[in-house]
Formats: C-alpha cells, sequence, structure tokens
C-alpha cells in the first residue's frame, strides 16, 4: 500500500513533468517580422529553423536573439517575397558564412568526416565495451 506522503509526492511530480512538457518553445521572432501570406511564412519559419545562428552557434536563427539572427530572418522573408526558392536562399547563405550555417550540410567531400564521426564513434564504443566484456570473463574463468 502506498502512503500518502508518497501518493503526494508522485502527483506534484506528474504536475511538474506536465509544467515542463508544456511550456512552448521560445521564439526569438517579432511580430512585425512575420509575413502576412501564412504559407509564405510558414515556409520562412521552416528555413529559418534550419540555419544556424553565427552568434550563438547552437541555436537556429529562428530561436536566437542576436542581432545577426534577426537580420538574417529579415534577409530570408525578403528573399522568400522576392521569389527564390528555397535552395537560392540556403546557397545564399553558404556564399556568405559557409556549410557551417545549415544545420544539415549537404553530403560532400568536405563533410564526410563530420557524417562519418557518429557511425565511427558507435563503433568505437563497441568495441571498447566488447573488450572489457572480453577481460572481464577471462579474469572469472
Amino acid at each position: 500500500m502506498v502512503s500518502m506522503r508518497v501518493r503526494f509526492r508522485l502527483i506534484l511530480l506528474f504536475i511538474l513533468c506536465g509544467v515542463i512538457m508544456g511550456v512552448p518553445r521560445a521564439q526569438a521572432i517579432d511580430p512585425g517580422e512575420a509575413l502576412s501570406d501564412p504559407v509564405l511564412e510558414q515556409r520562412a519559419r521552416s528555413l529559418t529553423l534550419e540555419l544556424r545562428c553565427m552568434v550563438c552557434q547552437n541555436q537556429s536563427i529562428d530561436d536566437s536573439d542576436a542581432e545577426l539572427a534577426r537580420d538574417l530572418r529579415r534577409l530570408v522573408r525578403e528573399r522568400i517575397s522576392a521569389g527564390d526558392t528555397d535552395a537560392e536562399i540556403r546557397s545564399m547563405i553558404v556564399a556568405r558564412y559557409g556549410e557551417f550555417a545549415l544545420f544539415r550540410p549537404p553530403v560532400s567531400e568536405k563533410t564526410y568526416l563530420l557524417w562519418a564521426a557518429p557511425f565511427f564513434l558507435l563503433l568505437f564504443g563497441f568495441l571498447v565495451i566488447w573488450r572489457m566484456m572480453r577481460r572481464m570473463s577471462a579474469s572469472k574463468g
């Protein structure tokens, strides 16, 4: 039987988890930046989520409050309004800031190591664990 104290703590834990999970993601976009056409605005939002803030580096320009991110959000919306495709806008940003500006850089000769590194690290981790287990079983037997 669970005591009242334990039940109370569990209820508080669930409430806290619900509050944390229900907190909306912070967005740095100003209402004045938004495009009037909801379809174009959604396109702009999805594109700005793919572009890395050069100041913050671990945030998209959509999430960042940095002045550079604000300028890039405006630039993306201007280019969308001018009729540029998403690929043209990405190319323009990459030409200016390099492939680092993309959260998902394309696979190319320059980025093979970047794309392969997680697999090599995972393989290395499995090898380390396998060797440790072999040593432990050899020392027991």
